[in-house]
């Protein structure tokens, strides 16, 4: 019998100029102290020029009154709230153009890039021809143009388009009707929220199912969800009284009143960073799907899956850790190219920041809370896309 090897002795920090790491932790405090003493150095440099050019500094200007109005917002906007309101409303423009896009950028750009590697020659074309077109334009290019579109191309009020009943398309922009909140619609979010919870829970027991039996029916899962999803927000409503109020736009000779309306500036940003980003997308999700091996295609075959359940159940899970860290990247690019927007008019942060610099000459106060509110956006992103990275990892055995 081989007595098993002693254990080795603990590793004890030899604080002494010898020890390379010694070294290495000295000199990274020496490198931040002197980064904080040179940014030091030149904030005061800085803000003692400003005192002797009798030019004001500080964030007290966050309290006054801003004395100006936000075409659109989220919330109610007065002029006489302060600059620190307004920026909350450039904020929450930038957030509702950012994350709108990225859901459908998102979905467009999978799309795409599945239908780049289609059997169908004209589908394959047509999809090729949209990546190749979208990322060799400048993105202000297009904004431009679809600026132009919204503006120029589309009917006057007067007679606007009508895609659907109620919903009036024109240089004004998108109106549609929309429900008026009242405490009854509490009982629709409920049945909604237990309705997708319901479809999850019925999706993964069709997986397992088809793990353990190898039969999956996906025409039936998804019908099955969908139809558990749309009776329990049904019960919901009902359960809340059926709240059932409207408020419908109509058309007037100047303008349309009532309903929900979005600008046409905010659908060039969205329509632009949409379409922009998507054709990226496209090529991160076709390479991703690419580098699954092809004994998975394979497999796949020789199980009978269709090709909707091969690159679902397949390639997707295993070409995700592949596609998500690209994707991260271009879900920070759409946040920071959403600055572009002040091209067009939109009141985004870029916008509400110009303002507040050009009536209060604070540049460095207003450009540092842009920067903060960006670095802030990306770092969140990041880390919630990394969590999700986690999840989805696949586990070595």
């Amino acid at each position: 019998m081989i007595p098993p090897a002693p254990p080795p002795p603990p590793r004890s920090r030899a604080w002494s100029w010898r020890s390379q790491a010694f070294r290495g932790l000295v000199y990274q405090i020496l490198t931040l102290v002197l980064l904080v003493l040179a940014i030091t150095y030149l904030m005061s440099n800085t803000f003692a020029n400003m005192r002797t050019r009798g030019i004001q500094s500080g964030f007290d200007f966050f309290l006054q009154p801003a004395g100006f109005a936000i075409g659109e917002s989220l919330f109610e906007f007065d002029s006489a709230q302060g600059y620190w309101v307004a920026y909350l409303v450039g904020l929450s423009n930038t957030l509702r153009v950012a994350l709108v896009g990225i859901a459908l950028a998102t979905v467009l750009g999978t799309l795409i890039g599945i239908g780049r590697m289609s059997n169908n020659m004209l589908v394959r074309g047509l999809c090729a021809m949209h990546v190749e077109v979208t990322r060799n334009i400048p993105l202000l290019l297009q904004l431009f143009m679809w600026y132009f579109v919204m503006t120029e191309l589309l009917p006057s009020i007067e007679a606007p388009l009508k895609p659907m009943a109620n919903v009036f398309f024109s240089k004004n922009g998108l109106q549609y009707p929309l429900p008026e909140w009242s405490a009854g619609h509490w009982g629709t979010v409920v049945g909604l929220l237990a309705g997708l919870f319901a479809w999850r829970t019925w999706v993964v027991r069709a997986v397992h199912q088809f793990e353990a039996t190898g039969q999956y029916h996906p025409a039936r899962a998804q019908f099955m969800g969908l139809l558990m999803l749309l009776t329990f927000t049904v019960l919901g409503w009902l359960a809340g009284g059926a709240p059932g109020e409207l408020s419908v736009p109509e058309v007037t000779e100047i303008n349309v009143v009532g309903g929900g309306a979005v600008t046409p500036e905010y659908l060039t940003v969205l329509i632009g960073l949409t379409i922009y980003t998507s054709g990226y997308i496209a090529e991160v999700v076709r390479s991703g799907i690419q580098s699954v091996a092809y004994g998975q295609h394979e497999a796949a075959v020789a199980l009978g899956l269709p090709r909707s359940a091969e690159l679902r159940l397949v390639q997707l899970p295993q070409a995700l850790q592949v596609i998500i860290p690209p994707l991260t990247s271009q879900y920070l690019n759409l946040i920071k190219n959403s600055s572009l927007a002040v091209a067009v008019g939109y009141p985004d942060l870029i916008s509400i920041s110009s303002t507040s610099l050009n009536q209060t000459g604070r540049a460095i106060e207003c450009i540092a809370v842009v920067m903060l509110c960006y670095l802030t956006l990306s770092l969140l992103t990041s880390a919630a896309m990394n969590l999700y990275n986690r999840r989805v990892r696949l586990q070595d055995r």
